[in-house]
């Protein structure tokens, strides 16, 4: 992922770097994501047609939907991009995985500057609304069993995201922990004796199935119920917080307004834009963009 990264050189000439600059991508966030995008082939047979929308101008339309969570269509009365072409090369950019290479690189970014805390990873499971239904919703147990999905997400020690599964509403946070692992995104050190990798969870994981999992995984599970560790933490002066990381990382996700409210029928459009917030998350963490 080095062509992705901005040299340290580059880091100390910009110090006032930032992932966005009001409803747009910045400059310094573009020379990451540029290199991660396809490269387009004119397939007019006499090489001729309409000029094609600027790649820049699609992110930043992109970008806007990702942060207000507007309609496609909204974006007619901006002066980003037209609605359709944004939607159009959004959809190119998912199927190349562009968003899950800059998620990627925000990581590998974060691990190079502050590393990332193995000893200490956190997992938890959100409900998200899902109006217009689609693939892997299912009917919402905490609303009237109206359409929503799951998201499963994976934390490391300081709430940097690392891995990312979504199912039906219904289905149990226990039933998404292997595949929450299988898709973390940069390549996991092999846990030790002397450097073991500890799984903080709540008490709705605690079921054999995934102490198996986590096992054969080489975790080792700490599993505490929901108003235990804020009693320690009260009673213990500066300890420091395990599993609330993860909670606090789904509170900065769904700042994000298009995946408050899941309004992808495509799967994989929604999991595109889940991707494109965690990878802005972990830039931010990294404080290479401020």
């Amino acid at each position: 992922m080095g062509t992705q990264c901005l040299s340290k050189r580059t880091r100390a000439r910009s110090p006032n770097n930032k992932t966005t600059t009001g409803f747009r991508i910045s400059d310094e966030l573009w020379t990451v994501l540029q290199p991660l995008l396809p490269v387009h082939v004119n397939t007019h047979r006499f090489g001729g047609g309409r000029p094609r929308v600027p790649d820049r101008r699609c992110a930043d339309a992109i970008f806007y939907v990702l942060r207000t969570g507007c309609q496609w269509k909204a974006l007619d009365q901006t002066d980003l991009c037209p609605g359709s072409t944004s939607h159009d090369r959004y959809q190119e950019w998912v199927n190349a995985d562009v968003f899950l290479k800059l998620w990627q690189a925000g990581v590998e970014q974060f691990d190079e500057l502050k590393s990332i805390d193995w000893a200490w990873l956190s997992m938890d499971g959100t409900m998200t609304k899902a109006p217009l239904g689609g693939d892997d919703t299912g009917p919402n147990p905490t609303d009237r069993a109206k359409g929503g999905v799951k998201r499963s997400l994976l934390t490391e020690g300081s709430g940097v995201p690392i891995g990312l599964a979504i199912e039906g509403a219904n289905r149990h946070d226990m039933k998404l922990v292997r595949e929450t692992i299988e898709n973390i995104v940069v390549t996991r050190p092999e846990p030790t004796a002397e450097k073991p990798q500890g799984m903080c969870l709540d008490k709705g994981y605690d079921y054999q199935e995934v102490q198996d999992t986590l096992a054969e995984f080489g975790f080792t599970a700490h599993v505490r119920s929901r108003g235990e560790e804020a009693k320690e933490l009260k009673q213990e002066a500066g300890k420091r917080a395990r599993r609330w990381v993860v909670e606090r990382t789904h509170s900065w996700m769904n700042r994000f307004r298009r995946i408050l409210i899941r309004w992808e029928k495509k799967p994989e459009n929604y999991i595109g834009f889940l991707h494109f917030a965690c990878a802005l998350i972990a830039f931010r963490a990294a404080g290479l963009f401020g």
